[in-house]
């Protein structure tokens, strides 16, 4: 942007070398020009009286912090300020000056213009990645007050019960320690399912399976919850089985998830539908209700981490906002679609998915457990260092009828496997003495495939049950593990894969 005289000679060539220049007269248009976005600014010398240096000083104070406009001076005799200009050391107001002799070659004066406008774009650059940076900090902070909230919520209602629970035989606190000690490990569950999606550590075991059958035991897990918060939960089928290539368990994830964010936000009295079909070469799930439905503008970034319907103050619905981002992800790795839609506010949305449909000469056959454990009692050896969880799990195991021993570490866990052989062991992986891996290894030698090993561990990521299965384990469950998963461990004919999803 040339000012001064000399424009009219410093503006053709610039704009022959393909720059975009606007020649302004004085220094009061240029610092207006300034405040429209100029990328440099190149001035004659003699244009910079002290007025003219105090008015563009001020424009340039009005600018962002991370703003320090280039600015080339066209300056004659040896570089030497004309006497009417301001000292040299004046011009430190101006901040970032390029002096450039005139008369100019057109090769020097191009060269610098072009390298301010570089310097300009760096700083353009710095300040969008600041920005960026600025509304990350605020993403995680609003996510770890909310994740503050949805914690305390169920640690205060489980503290406040547990007095009463140690105190009466009422079992109503019995009943709130037990929903909200679920509710905390739902939450610590969603949190690192969406970072394993993310990062691609998840890896889908994939057979042959009806959809109709998936759905339809995703529905009777929640039917139970519909009808304590006085809602319709109705399902309608495929006329014939729809079968897909997919993860069962994580499909039943998928609309286990669906139909928990339509029954959080339905108010009671109202009505929640699913819906099998099968168009074509598409399996389609859709996930319908009547409820505070989603604003147009929130519709793109539903399925975002942290993005939830209604953010008040109260948060009456709770979660964290994990639900729809961790069924986009899983929806995405079996090579489906997910879209979302809604009238607007207070008329109800709708979620639906559609799965590739599996060929139909494949067969739905699941690959065999190496062995079965056997009906009526077990003898169950339990390796846990922590007290507290030894005991629950103890504790667990004699309520579903089987006899237990329980040690601290590792050593005395393989010394009392070879004494004892029990039936199954229930093995911490970081145990003090021989971890986890090494208590298998050890068992595994010595008594083969006699004893059902059951890795029991907060240790979660793909990697972690690979190892275990290295080991030697038959099984990998991720605490904290709940009485339904020891049930189904532990009931007769149960087949436990060795790469079994995760308890809870």
């Amino acid at each position: 942007m040339p000012t001064g005289h000399g424009a009219d000679l410093a503006g053709p060539a610039l704009r022959r070398a393909g720059l975009n220049v606007v020649a302004v007269p004085d220094a009061t248009t240029l610092a207006t020009e300034i405040g429209r976005g100029a990328a440099t600014a190149v001035i004659e010398s003699e244009c910079l009286s002290q007025d003219a240096l105090t008015g563009l000083s001020g424009a340039l104070a009005l600018q962002e912090p991370w703003s320090d406009l280039p600015i080339i001076l066209l300056c004659r005799d040896g570089l030497r300020l004309p006497a009417a200009s301001p000292a040299p050391d004046a011009l430190d107001a101006l901040g970032n000056v390029t002096l450039v002799e005139r008369p100019a070659q057109v090769l020097t004066l191009v060269g610098a213009v072009k390298s301010a406008e570089r310097t300009r774009r760096r700083q353009y650059a710095a300040r969008d990645l600041m920005r960026q940076l600025g509304r990350a900090v605020d993403a995680r902070d609003e996510f770890l007050a909310m994740l503050g909230h949805e914690l305390r919520n169920p640690l205060g209602a489980i503290l406040l019960a547990l007095p009463l629970f140690r105190s009466s035989d009422d079992e109503r606190p019995r009943g709130i320690i037990d929903r909200q000690a679920r509710r905390l490990a739902r939450l610590v569950d969603d949190l690192l399912e969406v970072s394993r999606v993310t990062r691609g550590q998840i890896t889908l075991r994939r057979e042959v399976v009806d959809l109709n059958e998936l759905v339809g035991e995703a529905v009777a897990g929640l039917a139970e919850a519909a009808r304590l918060q006085g809602l319709d939960l109705a399902v309608s089928l495929w006329r014939e089985p729809v079968p897909i290539h997919a993860d069962p368990v994580r499909v039943e994830q998928i609309v286990a998830n669906l139909l928990a964010n339509a029954l959080k936000y339905t108010p009671s009295g109202g009505r929640v539908t699913v819906l099998v079909a099968r168009r074509n070469e598409k399996a389609s799930i859709r996930v319908s209700d009547d409820g505070i439905g989603i604003p147009a503008d929130m519709i793109a970034r539903i399925f975002e981490p942290f993005t939830q319907a209604a953010t008040t103050i109260d948060r009456a619905q709770g979660g964290l906002g994990l639900g729809l981002a961790l069924v986009k992800r899983l929806v995405d790795q079996h090579g489906g679609t997910v879209e979302a839609r809604s009238p607007g506010p207070g008329q109800g949305s709708e979620f639906e998915v559609s799965l590739p449909i599996a060929a139909v000469a494949e067969s739905r056959e699941r690959t065999p457990s190496r062995h079965e454990p056997r009906g009526g009692k077990l003898r169950v050896l339990v390796v846990e260092d922590n007290e507290d969880n030894r005991d629950a799990l103890r504790l667990l195991v004699e309520h579903l009828g089987h006899e237990v021993d329980a040690v601290e570490d590792g050593l005395r866990g393989v010394s009392r496997a070879l004494s004892d052989h029990p039936d199954v062991m229930l093995v911490d992986i970081g145990l003090p003495g021989l971890d986890g891996y090494e208590v298998a290894r050890r068992v595994r030698t010595a008594l083969g495939q006699g004893v059902k090993l059951v890795a029991v561990t907060g240790y979660g990521q793909p990697e972690d049950r690979r190892r275990a299965i290295a080991a030697g384990f038959d099984q990998h469950l991720t605490k904290p593990v709940d009485y339904d998963t020891l049930f189904r461990l532990f009931k007769p004919g149960a087949c436990l894969s060795p790469l079994d999803a995760a308890a809870g």
